[in-house]
């Protein structure tokens, strides 16, 4: 009892004694850009693979496009009735017109009842109100008409930016839905890394300021800059990789690579400050 208590009292004594790490423990986190389509409808094709490289505006999917393609036809269909009314309005409206320039002019002369004048009159009003009609009509027919064409075109799915294919949510014939991502993008300035700062140097941690981020795979270490720092703190960590770390209170701090590298989403990593 009396030896176990001499070995208690010296670990207890090497604990106490031990200096304090600067090397914070983290993982490399990525934010992914999910594609997806702002329609329904049936995934027709798929033109990458997981791990792919793309480049922006590279054509990722497109979904089936024969819904979409007979509501546009009918839609042009309804946009060419639409001109055609007008077309029918606007010779109405310059025969009654012209009916009711020359009734005023043998009004003028005494040769022209007023009673008729007065209908060639409402007639000329009742016409220009159907051309106005028919105007606005073509008009909704023709916003309508564009939607439809919109629609058609926005079936194709393409990469917003220059980046890795990571996954991939949907294939070739499943149903989609509006919204529903299909594929996942990481682009190298959306990878970050997630580290945890023990509460004594949280003074030392800034937004904006410099940190240098190690992993196993990295030839030097590679810079960033912190981007957030979290309000409150935390006990354990999401992800623990060293248990030197998992009862001390920590903070979640979040720092930008400069550049991209070899750091992977859940690769861990070793942060220091860029000074030391």
């Amino acid at each position: 009892m009396k030896r176990l208590l001499v070995v208690t009292l010296a670990l207890f004594a090497v604990a106490c004694s031990r200096e304090p790490s600067n090397v914070m423990q983290g993982y490399g986190e990525a934010d992914y850009i999910y594609l997806a389509s702002q329609e329904s409808g049936v995934l027709g094709e798929l033109y990458v693979r997981e791990g792919d490289t793309v480049e922006a505006g590279a054509r990722v999917f497109t979904l089936d496009p024969e819904r979409l393609s007979l509501n546009a036809q009918s839609a042009n269909a309804q946009a060419a009735a639409a001109s055609s009314a007008i077309r029918t309005a606007q010779a109405q409206a310059n025969l009654v017109q012209a009916n009711y320039v020359r009734g005023l002019e043998l009004f003028n002369r005494g040769f022209y009842p007023r009673a008729r004048l007065d209908s060639d009159r409402a007639a000329r009003d009742t016409a220009n109100a159907q051309l106005a009609q028919a105007r606005r009509e073509a008009s909704a027919v023709s916003a309508s008409s564009g939607l439809a064409r919109r629609r058609v075109s926005d079936l194709d799915g393409a990469a917003p930016s220059a980046g890795t294919i990571e996954q991939i949510y949907l294939r070739p014939g499943e149903i989609v839905t509006a919204g529903q991502p299909i594929a996942a993008l990481l682009a190298p300035e959306n990878m970050k890394v997630r580290f945890f700062a023990p509460e004594p140097l949280l003074s030392q941690l800034s937004v904006g300021a410099r940190v240098m981020v190690s992993c196993d795979g990295c030839d030097a270490p590679q810079a960033a800059t912190i981007s957030f720092i979290a309000q409150e703190p935390q006990f354990t960590p999401p992800v623990i990789y060293s248990l030197d770390q998992r009862e001390k209170l920590v903070f979640l701090v979040e720092a930008r690579l400069d550049a991209p590298g070899p750091i992977r989403p859940g690769m861990p990593v070793d942060v220091r400050l860029a000074d030391e």
